[in-house]
C-alpha cells in the first residue's frame, strides 16, 4: 500500500507560478513511476506530467510543455510538479499518482486556483 500527499496548491493570479509537493509512505518509492493528474469541475480526471523512477525519463501532456515541470528526489520520496505561467484553465484538483506495473495509487488532491 502506497499513501500520497499532496501539498502546495492555492490561489494565484494568471502568470505566477506556483510548486506542488507529494510525499510518499512506501520503501519502495525509486520503483514507482510518479505523475500527477488534474480534474477540473465538470470535467474528466487527465493526465499532466510524468516521471519514470530513474528520474530523467519526463513526459508532459501538450498542454502544459514549456510550462510545468516535473522532477523527483528519491532519496526523500517525494516529486514535485513545478508550475509557470499559470492560466485560468489550469484550475482543477492536482492528484498525485504512484504506478507500478497493475497498481495505482492516488492521494487525496490539492487545490489550485488560477483568477485571471
Amino acid at each position: 500500500q502506497v499513501q500520497l500527499v499532496e501539498s502546495g496548491g492555492g490561489l494565484v493570479q494568471a502568470g505566477d507560478s506556483l510548486r506542488l509537493s507529494c510525499a510518499a509512505s512506501v520503501v519502495t518509492f525509486r520503483a514507482y513511476d510518479m505523475a500527477w493528474y488534474r480534474q477540473a469541475p465538470g470535467k474528466e480526471r487527465e493526465f499532466v506530467a510524468r516521471i519514470r523512477p530513474n528520474g530523467f525519463s519526463t513526459y508532459n501532456a501538450d498542454s502544459v510543455k514549456g510550462r510545468f515541470t516535473i522532477s523527483r528526489d528519491n532519496a526523500k520520496n517525494t516529486v514535485t510538479l513545478h508550475m509557470n505561467s499559470l492560466k485560468p484553465e489550469d484550475t482543477a484538483i492536482y492528484y498525485c499518482n504512484a504506478h507500478f506495473y497493475n497498481d495505482d495509487f492516488w492521494g487525496q488532491g490539492t487545490q489550485v486556483t488560477v483568477s485571471s
